[in-house]
């Protein structure tokens, strides 16, 4: 039985690991990211992997660089035949990735070579991509460069946001580990290097990428409002406050004709108000101001007057 450590963090990382231990493979040691603080109140918290281990006596370790010989020579002590990765936080540098026989694999979200980097699963749905995946790679000195041992695809929704396609990808990836394992470390499976035409890259999403810019089309900024639903939220501002816009719709072409400027809030039929954009009007149909709790937009319109017909 081959020996494995399991590097991994956040959710994403949870059904990969479960599924190795289920199935009876021999998880030698867990490595995750520092504790850190969450919420209002800045708690300590554990990571879900973390979670995971601790409640099947997995042994952890938490290093806040791999580039220590402390660190590295902690890892070693494990002997691992392979390392799988998902979604770990930690840049593996070429002395990790020399480690097991096997090398690392690593449970990439995306079909790469399209959306390499650190948001893949965001990128997807702020391309329009019709579908999403998993690729698991063989990892090297490059961001996502690796060759690959395998990928599998699912249809990405028209309301999918990045929380529920995380999810999706989550159990994909898991399944496409235990299917793709045995044939990786049995020889079975011969690596198949990206080709670099149609690749992409989806960097770290900051804060700022969700603030909302009216002149981009209404399309667009209903796939911002989706990919960004979690964190950062896609936002604007009205009488001075942020307002996270949560959820929202793209109009049809007849309420596209309506006048008014990019930004210009304007009445719909019964409870409903949109945006003008730089091409459409985005329907919005759940919102939240600064300080307040998230509101479905009937609800919101009756305490914000002079709403309508504001600019934002």
């Amino acid at each position: 039985m081959p020996r494995i450590v399991f590097m991994g963090t956040p959710e994403f990382a949870v059904p990969s690991l479960t599924a190795l231990l289920d199935a009876g493979y021999d998880v030698v040691g867990v490595l995750t990211k520092a504790d850190q603080p969450a919420g209002r109140g800045q708690q300590i918290e554990q990571s879900p992997v973390k979670r995971l281990a601790l409640a099947r006596g997995v042994p952890v370790q938490q290093p806040r660089t791999l580039r220590s010989a402390a660190a590295q020579a902690e890892l070693a002590a494990l002997a691992p035949d392979v390392i799988v990765v998902a979604a770990y936080g930690l840049i593996l540098p070429q002395t990790v990735l020399d480690l097991p026989r096997h090398g690392c694999v690593n449970v990439h979200g995306s079909l790469l070579p399209r959306h390499r980097g650190a948001a893949p699963i965001a990128a997807a749905i702020l391309a329009g991509d019709t579908e999403a995946g998993i690729t698991m790679m063989l990892m090297d000195a490059g961001v996502d460069t690796g060759p690959m041992l395998a990928s599998a695809a699912i249809p990405l929704a028209p309301d999918d946001t990045t929380s529920s396609l995380t999810v999706k990808l989550a159990h994909l990836g898991a399944d496409l580990l235990l299917r793709t394992l045995p044939g990786w470390l049995s020889g079975d499976i011969t690596p198949q290097p990206q080709l670099e035409a149609g690749a992409t890259y989806a960097p770290r999403i900051t804060k700022e990428a969700g603030q909302i810019d009216w002149t981009e089309p209404a399309a667009v900024i209903e796939r911002r409002v989706r990919a960004y639903q979690a964190w950062p939220s896609a936002y604007t501002t009205w009488n001075g406050q942020r307002l996270k816009v949560l959820r929202a719709r793209v109009g049809d072409s007849e309420q596209a004709l309506r006048a008014g400027a990019q930004g210009t809030v304007i009445a719909g039929p019964g409870d409903a108000a949109g945006v003008m954009t730089g091409a459409g009007v985005l329907w919005l149909e759940e919102v939240q101001l600064a300080g307040k709790r998230a509101m479905r937009l009937p609800a919101f319109l009756q305490g914000a007057r002079g709403f309508v017909g504001s600019q934002l």
